[in-house]
């Protein structure tokens, strides 16, 4: 079960791990992925360590979960990178948010912040990379490219949150940006 929010209600849904939790990614899928990709990195790479490289370059995203809450600690990304592990800290647990400001509502369960992506993109790729997201979801990734002007190509295979993610994506795409016309 899932909850999303529609209206601003909360809505219980079944939500089936098609490809993450019922029926396991092959190495053939990853082994694709990294054919078409110049590197790569694998949120819950550590589920799946026994199909990929072994990796130093692994990141770490402390959540700041508090004490006796029962969600992770921390996510962990296996990289391609031929580099030292670095840790993101950004407190993503239930309501609390890192930024609670601009408070980011939740469409997917595995949905992770924009600022999340926006350090990796900052602190992982050049300016000219084209960055590809199989598993596009709530579009945090495909967002964070756009503030960080990366191109970026983004899949999404359940309907229901390609739909979502598209008008999450729309609507920040539609927002002029007062650099934009000092350039």
């Amino acid at each position: 079960m899932r909850n999303s929010v529609t209206g601003g209600v909360a809505v219980r849904h079944k939500y089936h791990l098609a490809l993450w939790g019922q029926k396991r990614p092959t190495k053939e899928m990853f082994n694709e992925m990294i054919r078409v990709s110049k590197n790569q990195i694998f949120f819950g790479g550590n589920y799946f360590a026994d199909l990929l490289e072994p990796s130093q370059g692994w990141i770490v995203w402390d959540k700041q979960v508090p004490k006796g809450v029962q969600f992770a600690d921390c996510e962990l990304a296996w990289t391609s990178y031929d580099r030292a592990l670095r840790k993101f800290t950004y407190q993503w647990s239930g309501m609390l948010q890192g930024d609670m400001k601009h408070k980011e509502k939740k469409i997917h369960p595995s949905q992770k912040p924009v600022a999340l992506f926006e350090w990796i993109l900052n602190e992982f790729c050049n300016k000219d990379d084209v960055i590809l997201d199989p598993f596009a979801g709530s579009a945090s990734c495909l967002i964070a490219c756009h503030r960080t002007n990366h191109k970026y190509i983004g899949f999404e295979i359940d309907k229901t949150y390609y739909d979502l993610a598209k008008k999450r994506l729309d609507e920040e795409t539609a927002q002029m940006n007062i650099f934009d016309f000092m350039e």
